[in-house]
């Protein structure tokens, strides 16, 4: 391994406590005697949630990182909190709107945990914004990027701009002046919007004294300067840039007083009563469009908006003081995502790499899977193989079956197009998609027609339960008997996803595997009782009972004083039966370390409850995404990869698989490179303390570098 194997000094941003060595385990208490329910042992799930976006947007100020990829992060982290407001505060809203004060394990009630995201979220706003203008924005202006202010626009600029404006926007706005004739328009989820202050009358004598106009969604927002016009090499201008240099041309005759943007989140969830329709894809194409006007949970406004303004704001869209966040700059950042497309400077971005092909795949994969067992690491690693693998399904004449489930795959998917011809060669090919995988509704909706439309079985899982399980099912004849193979995966079907999330792909003829997966289709296809699993462990039947039963075996070690260890990489951890028994474990001596990128609820490092565990996040480049648990079980140890991560959800509400690596070499990479390397990270990783804190560790000056991502690339991944 390329990564130092040694003990890592490293030191933190704030100080030089040695945190990324473990602390030794210490002597076993009774753990009867230890409450392991109180409050103050759990941190809020929502706030856990939010920090972790934080920790997305600490990247946009890492200067060590290339320019335009900080940019992304920022992006990245405004993304994800309009789906915290969309989602997370959409909900509790709701439930406070109904008097629920019903409380998690960490005992406070919607309001309060409300209260607490507003301080949060408004630290988080006020952050966003001073990155951008205080160092993103000067540091591409250094670089010759420019993001060009009307009073900087010279002669000739103005002028392009003014016939932007005439040829582009002027046939297509359609301001509203407010009087009871010309009620407040509906204002899209996300949209950006004006919101105009006036004097005078209009041709009919009216003086409403305020306007709106909204930004056509299909424009970009922001627009690039003509080389010959510019006085850099990169010049742009906003589109809001745009409308406030012209809006007094959308009222004539009249005075625009004040013009300021605006932009309101709004709930996104979905709800279908499954048990009351008949048809799942119909019922959520009917709900789709609902989605853009759902109730309002946050007003996004311009930082100079006087108050009278934001107040009526407020009071149209039923929001409360808490609710406004003012802009310094655009109100949807996540547009500026697009700039790195706009802008070659490949010396700003990270660089280029082709993903590796093991070395042992040949080119018929079925007699490669065949010979043994291939587990693929992405982005490291291509995701190719696992559309050959499909493309082979497809045009082999022996086989006759092909089963697969999509949560996520696109909406162009080439393992679609392969499933269509198969389907159109007359193959027998069910695919279980998940309509409700959250804003892919509609692309899904679309695949399943297709699917449909090519004489494939489609089918919407379990009613009350999300399909979440990665699975693709292979039936080969060979000779007199049917072979099963399989690919199970910790990510999901999506061949551009593959190359940002890390994820683990097995492919596999394992016959107790096979059948197992067979069985899980049936689950999902047709009515009746389940069967039981030889190797595979199923959520919602197994899988919570398999984690609890392992943790519980470690811990039973640790008392007879032996050997007791477990690791796990998992992207949240918040299932509260899970996490008591991981306190159980601690107590009992048992070494626990947790890679948890996103929402941990559980505190590591309380006396005589959780010192054993040590729980750390990893941000970089990539999207870590891997679920992968082992077990030391007594010096033979379990390793398991999995599509479920240690949630309420993932556990008793979903469909979900884990499988085990059973061969050695597997087993061992998968312990060496997928969690200890991890372990060791000392450039990427963030250490959560026993107050519910992160802090990001950073090498002392004599200690190697060792950045887990960069040493899979350079292990997996071959040069550009």
């Amino acid at each position: 391994m390329a990564a130092n194997t040694s003990t890592t000094r490293t030191k933190k941003n704030v100080n030089k406590t040695d945190t990324a060595k473990p602390a030794e385990v210490s002597e076993p208490i009774d753990h009867k005697e230890i409450d392991i329910t109180r409050p103050e042992l759990y941190i809020n799930r929502e706030l856990s949630l939010l920090a972790f976006h934080k920790r997305v947007l600490a990247q946009a100020k890492d200067q060590k990182m290339p320019l335009l990829e900080r940019l992304r992060f920022l992006c990245i982290a405004s993304t994800n909190l309009d789906e915290f407001f969309e989602l997370r505060v959409a909900g509790l809203k709701q439930q406070v709107a109904v008097g629920s004060v019903q409380a998690g394990p960490d005992n406070l009630s919607p309001q309060e945990t409300l209260n607490r995201i507003s301080v949060a979220a408004h630290e988080f706003v006020e952050e966003q914004y001073r990155l951008l203008n205080e160092h993103l924005l000067p540091a591409l202006e250094q670089e010759g990027i420019y993001f060009l202010k009307r009073d900087c626009w010279n002669k000739a600029q103005s002028k392009w701009v003014r016939d932007n404006y005439d040829n582009e926007l002027w046939p297509i706005l359609s301001p509203i002046g407010l009087d009871p004739a010309h009620p407040f328009p509906r204002i899209l989820n996300k949209s950006l919007n004006f919101i105009v202050s006036l004097k005078g009358k209009d041709a009919f004598g009216r003086d409403s004294g305020m306007a709106v106009v909204q930004a056509p969604r299909s424009l970009p927002r922001f627009i690039q300067v003509p080389p010959e016009l510019s006085e850099h090499p990169y010049d742009f201008v906003f589109l809001s840039s745009v409308i406030h240099a012209h809006v007094e041309y959308l009222f004539p005759g009249m005075t625009v007083t004040g013009c300021y943007q605006f932009r309101v989140t709004r709930n996104s969830e979905l709800f279908v009563d499954e048990e009351e329709i008949d048809d799942l894809l119909r019922a959520l194409e009917g709900e789709l469009p609902g989605r853009r006007y759902g109730d309002t949970v946050r007003l996004e406004v311009a930082d100079n908006c006087p108050e009278k303004m934001i107040n009526f704001l407020l009071k149209h869209f039923k929001l409360n003081q808490q609710d406004v966040y003012q802009a310094n700059g655009p109100v949807n950042l996540n547009r500026l995502l697009s700039l790195a497309d706009l802008v070659n400077r490949p010396d700003l971005k990270y660089p280029s790499f082709k993903p590796g092909i093991p070395s042992s795949l040949g080119r018929n994969l079925f007699s490669t899977i065949r010979e043994g067992d291939i587990l693929l690491h992405h982005p490291f690693q291509s995701f190719t193989p696992v559309i050959d693998f499909v493309r082979q399904a497809a045009t082999d004449p022996q086989v006759l079956a092909i089963k697969q489930t999509l949560y996520r795959s696109g909406p162009d998917s080439v393992l679609v197009d392969a499933l269509v011809d198969a389907a159109r060669s007359s193959k027998e090919v069910t695919v279980v998609v998940e309509l409700r995988a959250r804003f892919d509704e509609e692309a899904n909706i679309r695949l399943a027609n297709r699917l449909q439309e090519a004489g494939a079985h489609v089918v919407y899982g379990v009613v009350g339960y999300k399909t979440h399980a990665k699975m693709i099912l292979v039936v080969r004849r060979e000779g007199k008997k049917l072979k099963r193979y399989v690919h199970l995966g910790t990510g999901n079907y999506h061949d551009r996803t593959a190359r940002v999330y890390t994820d683990y792909g097995l492919l596999t003829c394992d016959e107790d595997i096979g059948e197992d997966v067979h069985k899980m289709f049936m689950q999902l296809t047709t009515l009746g009782r389940g069967a039981k699993l030889k190797k595979l462990l199923q959520s919602p039947f197994s899988l919570h009972a398999g984690l609890i039963k392992r943790i519980e075996r470690e811990a039973s070690a640790a008392r007879k004083g032996k050997p007791a260890h477990i690791m796990a990489k998992i992207n949240a951890l918040v299932e509260s039966e899970t996490i008591q028994a991981l306190y159980r474990a601690s107590a009992a001596g048992v070494k626990i370390e947790l890679i948890v990128r996103g929402i941990c609820c559980l505190k590591p490092g309380l006396p005589e409850i959780s010192e054993n565990i040590h729980v750390r996040s990893i941000i970089g480049r990539f999207l870590e995404h891997t679920r992968c648990f082992y077990f030391l079980n007594g010096g033979k140890p379990e390793v398991f990869c999995a599509s479920a991560d240690w949630m309420v959800r993932n556990l008793h509400k979903r469909i979900e698989e884990c499988f085990p690596l059973e061969t050695p070499e597997l087993k061992q990479r998968v312990i060496e490179q997928g969690l200890k390397l991890y372990l060791e990270d000392n450039s990427q990783a963030w250490v959560l303390d026993s107050e519910g804190n992160y802090t990001r560790l950073s090498p002392e000056d004599d200690t190697q570098v060792v950045s887990a991502q960069q040493t899979l690339l350079q292990m997996l991944a071959e040069k550009a």
